[in-house]
């Protein structure tokens, strides 16, 4: 079953989460992860509320779990640790 890739980001250091941003798109894709919303329109209707948030598909949890602990996203998510606040989560989804 494919997965989603959800996170919910307050960027506190737009300089060093551009360095994230520029790393992780390509780390994602690598793993087969597609776009499915970055940084659009929302409407906060319950919770935190986080001005960005991406959603990426993936083939399957575990894809988007190995995504994750890629050397190449572990790079990336050096810049972004200090440089925002995020909440992220992987969920499985019926095809």
């Amino acid at each position: 079953m494919s997965a989603l890739w959800i996170a919910h980001v307050t960027v506190t250091d737009e300089a060093s989460y551009s360095k994230y941003a520029a790393l992780a798109g390509p780390a994602i894709a690598a793993h087969g992860g597609q776009f499915i919303a970055r940084g659009g329109r929302y409407v906060q209707l319950e919770g935190k509320d986080r001005p960005r948030n991406v959603v990426a598909r993936f083939a399957s949890v575990d894809e988007a779990v190995a995504c994750y602990n890629s050397d190449a996203y572990q790079e990336a998510l050096s810049h972004a640790r200090d440089a925002s606040e995020r909440e992220l989560m992987v969920v499985e989804i019926s095809d």
